[in-house]
């Protein structure tokens, strides 16, 4: 009974994982064109002030977006950045992230 039981909990949690939206980098990369601004068009900071991208895990800049988008991350550039990621859903968070990720 117990190993029916760890197996349905294996399989709910690899299913529950598979559900997650992927992000994808070419799409990405078209919707990129607005942080170029700031963090460069390949990823690399136009200046000191801003952080690099290019190479970032994906986990951790989803995070972030989503951070600033839901007015969870408050210091530093939240300012600029909160604007800019209000209208971004969290697929465009996935891709953008899959994107800047990819960019090695």
């Amino acid at each position: 009974m117990k190993k029916l039981a760890f197996s349905a909990l294996i399989g709910a949690l690899a299913f529950s994982a598979n559900s997650f939206a992927a992000g994808d980098a070419a799409t990405g990369k078209t919707k990129a064109a607005i942080c170029a601004a700031c963090h460069g068009i390949d990823g690399v900071a136009i200046s000191a002030l801003y952080p690099n991208l290019k190479g970032q895990n994906a986990p951790y800049l989803e995070g972030a977006i989503k951070a600033y988008r839901d007015g969870q991350r408050t210091g530093g550039m939240a300012a600029q950045m909160a604007p800019m990621a209000q209208g971004l859903s969290d697929q465009d968070i996935a891709d953008l992230a899959a994107y800047f990720e990819s960019l090695k």
